[in-house]
């Protein structure tokens, strides 16, 4: 990163009249570290410089620099550890791990039940098709990867999943790799090819399932589903995964924690 263009907490006198465009200067702080972020100056998992630090790199007050982190921390960008600093979140961390995972059982919590088991039914590169490429900003025809897969808790298949994700950034990830990585599957994107879920777009209605996904999950065609449709997107919203799920709710729920 350049540090050689100065930012100061007071404007100049003959600094040019405020415009709706105008930012407050902890956002312009906010988007020089998300900048840092994109490029990997810091990683997953590693510590980034002191409020002290960056506010002389940045030239502005720490005040500055803390509103900007307590942002970045609030949209689980970063991560504040009491006595250590301040970490870049990571998808193996336990509480980003159900960030995106919205099922819980109906007794007792995510927690207690333990991880699913996971089962990898297809993986392979095809053509986008227009829908596709739509949600993912590429162009119809353009290679993109399917992954099918289900998730069971307790022996009991409760989690549909189709993924498309561009081939591009995901080149050289296969069944097998899905399959022997043991930990959560945004974890191993941004460990193994550096991109990471920043935040997702979900739709959800209720369907009734089609003969595939009633014998994958193991219901008859009259069961009500639960389909969640989800845009994933990593650093200046950049979509880089269309998940479709497919959720029974006989034994589990949607839940989400509004704020």
């Amino acid at each position: 990163m350049n540090n050689t263009s100065p930012l100061a907490d007071t404007p100049s006198s003959d600094a040019p009249a405020l415009t709706p465009a105008f930012s407050p200067l902890y956002q312009q702080i906010k988007g020089l570290i998300l900048q840092s972020l994109q490029s990997g100056e810091w990683k997953p998992g590693e510590s980034i410089p002191s409020e002290m630090e960056l506010a002389a790199r940045y030239r502005v007050s720490q005040g500055t620099v803390r509103k900007a982190i307590d942002e970045l921390a609030s949209d689980n960008l970063l991560v504040r550890r009491q006595g250590k600093g301040t970490f870049v979140a990571t998808h193996a961390e336990q509480h980003v791990q159900y960030r995106f995972l919205k099922l819980v059982p109906d007794q007792g919590d995510l927690d207690t039940e333990g991880p699913a088991q996971r089962e990898i039914v297809d993986c392979k590169r095809l053509r986008a098709t227009a829908e596709v490429a739509r949600a993912l900003a590429l162009r119809t025809g353009d290679a993109v990867l399917q992954v099918r897969r289900v998730l069971s808790f307790g022996g009991v298949p409760t989690i549909l999943e189709d993924l498309w994700l561009p081939g591009g950034p995901f080149k050289g990830l296969t069944a097998e790799r899905l399959a022997d990585y043991h930990g959560p599957m945004y974890a191993l994107f941004e460990t193994e090819f550096g991109v990471r879920m920043v935040r997702a777009d979900e739709k959800i209605r209720a369907v009734l399932p089609d003969a595939s996904q009633s014998e994958l999950l193991k219901v008859p065609g009259s069961t009500p589903l639960l389909s969640v449709e989800r845009v994933a997107y990593t650093y200046n919203d950049t979509p880089m995964e269309l998940r479709r799920g497919f959720y029974r709710t006989d034994s589990h729920h949607y839940h989400n924690a509004l704020n």
